[in-house]
């Protein structure tokens, strides 16, 4: 993706892009101008995300308004930290941007469930699903934003420096968790679960610090992790819920001619930019394979080994929101029926609440 770019050149690269990327106007910063929209994300200016989802969305977005709206992209960490990126919106500091809920756990806690252990292989396919949770039953979790779009990303793996064939070796391993249900998966296959933004990772496995991670293959991509673990367990451990959202300001203040096509472009960028599909997913993974990282899938058998240990985690999670009064078990349910619509099996569903 990034050629023959060493680490540090590219965080460099990535700092500089941030920064060149990070200049323009506000939405209505100049009385009389057209909209110029300023887009946020964490994902660093080389990345997938970047180049092939939020840079292609934005020029449509240009395109269909017929140049009503331009826009200037903040990616990386021009505007803030990897977490900080929803209050980034919400506060006005951008328009509208990219954010990851489980990045702050605790704070968005049905949201969660868009980060259950699924067989999920393209963006495209978790934002439907996402979109149609917003719908039954999240959208009570963003007040203040306008959300253009959510979703629980492509599955994520077990990356380690050395490699795991069972639950027993990969007991005592410290790994970075982005927290959510990665957290209590990790632990609950015998590890230690460190969280940390993902910009941190790679220092983090170089020196010891922790033995591997759980994420997605773009970000393993990325942020160059492929440098620094040699095996990745092809066991889903689900992903992070994250999403487009609005200054909800901003949104009043558009045009509303201008309403219906940021929805139409932005509602599944992904599916608007060809971006993080099912078909990139199957490159992503041969990429990966040829950067001389192991790819070992778990046999049946010890797979439903962890899964069991995954669905005792569904469980606990549903008590604790029940017993704070919060619909667990109706948002689990309505997951697993939006995503056996699409073909999706929820690995991490307790098959007796069906």
């Amino acid at each position: 993706m990034c050629g023959g770019i060493t680490r540090r050149g590219f965080l460099k690269t990535s700092a500089i892009g941030a920064l060149a990327l990070g200049s323009g106007a506000g939405i209505w910063e100049l009385a009389f101008s057209q909209p110029n929209l300023r887009f946020s994300t964490w994902h660093v200016p080389l990345s997938r995300e970047v180049k092939t989802v939020w840079e292609p969305m934005l020029q449509e977005l240009r395109k269909r308004s017929r140049d009503k709206i331009s826009y200037t992209l903040f990616a990386g960490g021009a505007l803030g930290k990897a977490p900080e990126h929803y209050d980034i919106v919400a506060k006005g500091l951008s328009d509208m941007g990219y954010f990851t809920a489980t990045f702050t756990p605790g704070r968005f806690p049905l949201t969660d469930v868009l980060s259950l252990a699924a067989w999920v292989d393209g963006k495209d396919v978790a934002t439907e699903i996402g979109n149609s949770m917003y719908q039954r039953i999240l959208h009570r979790e963003f007040k203040g934003v306008k959300v253009v779009e959510l979703n629980g990303c492509i599955q994520s793996f077990l990356w380690t420096k050395k490699p795991v064939r069972t639950l027993e070796d990969a007991k005592g391993m410290k790994i970075r968790t982005p927290g959510g249900h990665q957290t209590n998966y990790i632990r609950a296959i015998g590890a230690e679960p460190v969280l940390m933004p993902p910009g941190d990772v790679y220092m983090a496995i170089e020196t010891g610090t922790v033995d591997g991670l759980v994420t997605c293959p773009p970000v393993l991509l990325s942020f160059k992790l492929h440098e620094v673990v040699r095996h990745g367990v092809i066991a889903t451990f689900g992903c992070v819920s994250e999403g487009v959202v609005m200054n909800e300001t901003t949104w009043k203040r558009l045009p509303e001619e201008l309403r219906p096509v940021l929805e139409e472009v932005c509602h599944n960028p992904f599916r608007t930019t060809g971006g993080l599909t099912r078909e990139v997913y199957k490159e992503m993974l041969k990429e990966i394979a040829e950067k001389k990282v192991e790819l070992y899938n778990l046999p049946s058998k010890e797979a439903e080994r962890w899964y069991d240990r995954f669905r005792e985690v569904t469980r606990k999670w549903v008590a604790d929101l029940e017993a704070r009064h919060l619909p667990g078990r109706e948002v689990v349910k309505a997951f697993n029926e939006e995503c056996e619509k699409r073909g999706v099996r929820v690995v991490a569903f307790p098959p007796e609440w069906k």
